[in-house]
C-alpha cells in the first residue's frame, strides 16, 4: 500500500510538473507572437516615415 501511494505521489507531480512547462512553453510563444507583432508594427512605421522623408526630399529638389 506504501509504495501504491508513492507511485501516486510520483504521478501528480510528474503531471504538475508538464502543465508547469506545458504553460511556459504557451507564454513564450505568446511572448513571441507579440514580439513579432511589434516588429512589423515598427517596420511599417520605418517605412512610412522613409516614404515621407522621400517625399519631402523630393519637393524640396
Amino acid at each position: 500500500m506504501h509504495l501504491l501511494q508513492e507511485d501516486l505521489a510520483r504521478a501528480h507531480c510528474r503531471a504538475r510538473l508538464q502543465d508547469a512547462e506545458q504553460n511556459r512553453r504557451f507564454h513564450l510563444a505568446t511572448q513571441f507572437a507579440k514580439a513579432q507583432k511589434q516588429a512589423e508594427r515598427a517596420t511599417r512605421r520605418a517605412e512610412r516615415a522613409s516614404a515621407k522623408a522621400r517625399l519631402s526630399f523630393a519637393r524640396l529638389v
